[in-house]
């Protein structure tokens, strides 16, 4: 029965949130231009947005692993192998949804830069 309360005791304090509990995540740009319509300047102030959404999400995923690998370090040798696949399987969780989060914002933003270069290329024509 000790032997459980410990196991709990521990498996507490290490999936509990840490001092890298303010690994924000960075949200999403609110709003792309309109490549059929938007101004030049609108387009590149969007292409700043995206860039600085990008560079807060590169931060957020080295937040996110610093945070992992600091648990396990504050774990040492009372940490399971079942644990650390749980931390780590949290980790990727996170990862993943970030990076499909981002690609979406990025696809988003060239979809409408292709559309931006297009339509200028008619009016050149």
């Amino acid at each position: 029965m000790k032997s459980l309360l410990a196991a709990v005791a521990i498996a507490a304090t290490v999936l509990a949130p840490a001092a890298y509990a303010d690994c924000s995540y960075p949200p999403a740009p609110g709003h792309l231009p309109d490549g059929s319509t938007a101004t030049l300047p609108e387009m590149l102030a969007a292409q700043k947005v995206v860039n600085s959404y990008n560079e807060q999400m590169t931060a957020y995923l080295s937040c996110i692993k610093l945070e992992r690998d600091s648990r396990v370090a504050a774990a040492g040798d009372k940490l399971t192998k079942q644990q650390k696949q749980e931390l780590e399987a949290i980790e990727i969780q996170k990862n993943n949804a970030a990076v499909d989060q981002l690609h979406s914002v990025a696809d988003g933003f060239n979809a409408q830069v292709k559309i931006f270069k297009a339509r200028d290329k008619k009016s050149d024509d």
